[in-house]
């Protein structure tokens, strides 16, 4: 339990950024699932229109301080390099 009023402000605070986060997180798994299921399903075309959209959404993310950077970049490359492995 919160000790100060800002201690309690900080504990109001954080709850409300975890549960942006959690929503934040969901969007972007989300997005990598549906290039995941397209490159699986093998459809290139499908899967590189959801990389498309993917990308943004990782990049907001990192301008948000929800994910690292080079989270974001890793993904970005995996699923590029599986785009482009597809007949």
């Amino acid at each position: 339990m919160a000790n100060t009023k800002s201690a309690e402000k900080a504990a109001r605070q954080a709850e409300i950024h975890r549960q942006r986060n959690v929503t934040l997180r969901s969007r972007m798994r989300t997005a990598l699932r549906k290039v995941v299921d397209s490159v699986e399903a093998g459809n290139k075309t499908d899967a590189a229109a959801a990389f498309k959209t993917a990308v943004p959404v990782l990049d907001s993310l990192v301008n948000k301080h929800v994910i690292h950077r080079n989270k974001a970049a890793r993904h970005k490359s995996n699923l590029a390099a599986r785009i482009k492995a597809m007949n």
